[in-house]
């Protein structure tokens, strides 16, 4: 744990670009070291990173202080990712080949229900039961780097057992005004919930079309999975002339010559009465790996869909593993563009390993709405100085790993030292002053 007496260079340098955001110096300032907290902070709540803060001339600031200056501040944090979307769009402009990727994941809190957000339900991916808040993210990224663009938390309601509820208690009479009344409000707050709720798909959609609303990123196609996949998605992505690729269940039926067929069925008779359909397919993922597969594609039909062109995978030469299906709204595509698209959809799983990892994601223990929000877009933003950050080569043997190519250790690394740095100019100029050893050490670390 090293104490952050001032803001590390790297840091004050990037987010002078969002400085007509916020109010005040003072609060830019805030901003600032709880940006830094989030980097190299082992504790990436508020309280953790207020702990390691030291203030000039000795001057404590309270934890109150920076919670107002971060989460509570009229700053506009509605516009920050806006602005952080125009600000990346200028780094990917021109550059080569970039995907917007949209996914969901879960956001653990285990000791904060009353987050907001937070509900207890079963966790698909870890296979058991817990509290969490349901997150959807949009990333964009290109070969060398991945950015997260938006980030919004799902109301969380229960409406089924809302429902079941009030199905349950309803009478045929109400003997008093009071309890017709009190039935009354029920069913409002009801209704009020269910008209509030979106479910994951339907933010997906918003969440495009603010994207392309504003043309930041105007030749990036679309990935996702089968979990965001719906008609109205791919209709929005479809007027606004781009092309998306998606996962798609096994149990999707399509038109195969003339009959409606499960896409699995069609798979295995491929397999069994016409191996030779699958063609070898060489083709560069976007870490630039190149990978073999055999694939068949056809142009078909879909139920409410339309006509899309689909990809039947198998990594093994004999087809004897279960295959993957994709399907993709670019009919020229061959399946080699398919596979390279599909394989971008990934960085969304990297965006949140990291964001959850390495700069808090999980960690925030504020409860309102608008402190919740606040956390997730400078988490954002944090992840994305950490990109721009280019570490000078290191001769040390334990980066050998690494070939030359940056890591997200190292550009941390770049980060620590210049907070230690700093951490070690205020020792001097203490020193200099005439403070002994227990004096300075009280000034970095109280008691």
């Amino acid at each position: 744990m090293i104490p952050i007496t001032t803001i590390p260079q790297t840091i004050w340098t990037k987010i002078q670009a969002y400085r007509k955001l916020f109010c005040t110096n003072v609060g830019f300032e805030h901003i600032a070291r709880y940006i830094t907290g989030l980097i190299v902070s082992p504790n990436k709540t508020l309280q953790g990173i207020h702990d390691i803060q030291v203030w000039p001339n000795g001057n404590k600031i309270s934890s109150r202080a920076m919670h107002e200056a971060v989460f509570e501040a009229g700053w506009q944090s509605d516009e920050l990712m806006p602005h952080h979307r125009k600000l990346l769009g200028t780094k990917y402009k021109g550059k080569s080949r970039y995907i917007i990727s949209l996914d969901w994941t879960h956001g653990h809190h285990d000791r904060g229900p009353k987050i907001f957000g937070v509900k207890k339900s079963y966790d698909y991916v870890n296979g058991r039961h817990g509290l969490f808040q349901t997150v959807l993210t949009a990333t964009v990224a290109n070969a060398e780097r991945q950015d997260g663009i938006e980030i919004e938390i799902q109301q969380p309601f229960e409406l089924a057992k809302e429902k079941s509820y009030l199905k349950a208690t309803a009478g045929q009479n109400y003997d008093t005004l009071e309890a017709a009344r009190e039935r009354l409000l029920e069913l409002l707050h009801y209704e009020i919930h269910r008209r509030s709720y979106r479910k994951i798909t339907e933010m997906a959609v918003d969440v495009v079309r603010k994207i392309e609303d504003e043309n930041h990123f105007p030749q990036a196609d679309y990935a996702f999975d089968n979990g965001v996949l719906n008609l109205d998605l791919t209709r929005e992505i479809e007027n606004r002339s781009k092309q998306w690729t998606s996962e798609l269940e096994s149990s999707r039926h399509i038109n195969w010559k003339g009959v409606w067929r499960r896409i699995d069925g069609v798979a295995a008779e491929l397999k069994q009465q016409h191996p030779e359909s699958f063609r070898r397919v060489e083709y560069p993922t976007r870490s630039g790996e190149i990978k073999i597969c055999w694939g068949f594609s056809k142009a078909v039909r879909l139920k409410k869909y339309g006509k899309k062109r689909i990809l039947i995978v198998h990594e093994k030469e004999d087809l004897s593993d279960k295959p993957c299906f994709l399907v993709t709204s670019a009919l020229h595509w061959e399946a080699k563009r398919i596979l390279t698209s599909w394989s971008y959809r990934w960085s969304c799983e990297i965006f949140h390993e990291f964001g959850k990892q390495s700069v808090g994601f999980e960690a925030a223990q504020v409860r309102k709405e608008e402190a919740v929000k606040r956390h997730f877009r400078l988490s954002c933003v944090a992840q994305s100085f950490l990109q721009d950050i280019a570490p000078p080569v290191s001769t040390s043997e334990k980066f050998l790993f690494a070939e030359g190519q940056a890591t997200q250790g190292q550009r941390e690394r770049v980060v620590v030292r210049e907070v230690l740095l700093g951490m070690l100019a205020f020792a001097q100029q203490s020193f200099v002053a005439g403070k002994n050893l227990l004096e300075v050490l009280d000034l970095l670390m109280p008691v």
